[in-house]
């Protein structure tokens, strides 16, 4: 309600009844009812000039104002029961029913749960919930000098039970994608997927991947470096898991799996993952040269690839890769969110950080060459990164160098400087 224009239809009002109109008249002027008319003009006749003004809306009763016995008695049953040695419960309900049993108060002034929880927290005897600390979750690098690349798997059922696993790559960048469709995700096909991405999306300076065994390998034995992690670093590519059972954080590349069940699965019915072999190729140019995704400017994958150069694996160098790599100099990281005992968990060890930092996430990085594992800390965006731990990670295989033609160009700066 607008006061100001409310007071000059009072004062309109009184100015047309000394004038000498009627009710009828003087509400059809001022727009209004003649019980409005009627019950301004005796508020003004009553208060004067200061009867156009609008009246306190507070209401007279506190809802919240209890008699003073009542929060006496709501005290002294909460001091009684917190002094018991055995079944001591305090709370809300333990003294509503201790004020029933024992009939301390009459049933018409027994205060509701709502109402001893409030006179509790007025007296002190109880603390407001502690507000949840924030948990700040480092961002993807900036994309324009290094590379970052996100991969994962879906999967779906064909009609007779038959299952098609869909590989997806993206380049966060230009958000061009590879797909491999096959009838089994074991680790050759993996290794084929990540390959062929490396040779038509180039070369990334970093992988973001989720923590499956396709991934990460064994689930059981410690320290134990898989194929796929081997392959990595083998062409100097650090990999980024994310931390475990928050798909979430993997969030483009999930999009992504997303988009295709929408826009290709759904819409037709498939005889066999043959079938969707033949038919992926039209997903892959729709999603190429016709579609926008967000934040490209307006526009298409393959237009936004065109303007980026990228070092991309050759098929000589592919087929100079061994099929199990040794180990090579390079890094590994680990996003973990640290656990109520100030623990975190990396391949299948636990690490002491601390309990100060329960539910916050930190960056754990092997260094394979130093044979260290080092865990680094951001508060948030406007405090510097901190190393918190550094523990000597030792393993039996000898440590390789990276190969000449894998190494960048470009000096290349830490990811824990660049969360």
């Amino acid at each position: 309600m607008n006061e100001k224009y409310e007071r000059a239809l009072r004062r309109k009002a009184s100015r047309l009844q000394l004038q000498g109109f009627s009710l009828r008249e003087i509400g059809r002027r001022v727009r209004r009812s003649v019980g409005w008319v009627s019950k301004w003009l005796r508020r003004v006749e009553r208060l004067g000039s200061a009867g156009v003004h609008s009246l306190s809306r507070r209401p007279r009763r506190s809802a919240h104002r209890y008699l003073a016995h009542v929060r006496r008695v709501v005290a002294r049953v909460r001091r009684r029961l917190k002094k018991r040695k055995v079944g001591r419960l305090i709370g809300a309900s333990a003294i509503a029913r201790e004020i029933r049993l024992e009939r301390l108060l009459p049933k018409r002034q027994r205060p509701s749960l709502s109402t001893i929880k409030r006179i509790l927290h007025e007296a002190d005897l109880i603390r407001p919930p502690r507000a949840a600390r924030a948990v700040y979750y480092p961002p993807l690098m900036n994309t324009a000098r290094y590379v970052l690349q996100l991969m994962d798997w879906t999967s779906r059922y064909l009609e007779g039970g038959a299952k098609v696993y869909a590989f997806h790559s993206i380049d966060i960048e230009t958000r061009m994608i590879y797909q491999t469709i096959s009838d089994t995700k074991r680790g050759v096909v993996a290794r084929a997927h990540t390959l062929n991405t490396w040779k038509t999306l180039g070369l990334p300076d970093f992988c973001q991947i989720d923590n499956d065994a396709d991934w990460r390998g064994t689930l059981k034995q410690p320290r134990y470096f898989s194929a796929f992690m081997r392959l990595a670093v083998y062409v100097g590519v650090e990999l980024i898991f994310i931390p475990e059972a928050e798909a979430q954080r993997n969030g483009l590349v999930e999009w992504l799996n997303g988009l295709w069940g929408k826009a290709f699965w759904s819409l037709q019915r498939f005889r066999s993952v043959l079938h969707v072999q033949r038919s992926s190729p039209a997903f892959l140019s729709w999603y190429t040269h016709h579609y926008e995704p967000f934040r490209q400017r307006q526009h298409t994958p393959a237009q936004a690839h065109h303007r980026v150069a990228r070092r991309r694996l050759t098929a000589r160098e592919i087929r100079s890769i061994p099929d199990r790599p040794p180990i090579t100099a390079g890094r590994i990281h680990f996003m973990r969110r640290v656990d109520e005992q100030g623990d975190i968990h990396v391949l299948q060890e636990t690490w002491h950080v601390t309990k100060r930092l329960t539910g916050q996430y930190v960056l754990a990085s092997i260094i394979t060459h130093e044979r260290r594992l080092l865990i680094h800390y951001r508060r948030s965006r406007r405090h510097p990164v901190r190393r918190l731990k550094a523990y000597r990670y030792d393993f039996t295989e000898p440590v390789v160098p990276l190969r000449p033609e894998f190494k960048r160009p470009y000096r290349r700066r830490k990811l824990f400087t660049m969360l």
